[in-house]
């Protein structure tokens, strides 16, 4: 893949990855830091906070392996493998620019 490329769709990402992480971080207490119970009145919002700090951490993780495509494209490496050194197909970095692995080493791993 094309470097410059490479680096629009990163860049892409990252933005997504950071708008998105701007809508989770700083929206006020959350109910669980006001002790809410589970099951008293108002703690409805308990279950929405605990997937907010999920979404937030995932994104945050999301966020890293852009850090980390970043310097792969720096170094030269961006589109080979972490794992074996071979390519990883075009397709693949357009719908996942941070892929660190090809295909068949995600699934041998069982995360694709």
């Amino acid at each position: 893949m094309d470097a410059e490329h490479a680096r629009e769709l990163l860049a892409a990402e990252r933005a997504r990855i950071e708008e998105a992480l701007g809508a989770h971080v700083g929206g006020g207490p959350q109910e669980s830091d006001d002790r809410v119970e589970p099951g008293e009145w108002g703690s409805e919002n308990l279950y929405q906070d605990e997937l907010d700090a999920g979404r937030a951490e995932d994104l945050r993780r999301a966020l890293e392996a852009v850090e980390r495509a970043e310097e792969r494209l720096k170094a030269g490496t961006y589109g080979l493998s972490v794992e074996s050194g071979e390519p990883i197909p075009d397709a693949r970095l357009e719908a996942v620019p941070t892929a660190e692995r090809t295909v068949e080493e995600e699934e041998r791993l069982g995360r694709a």
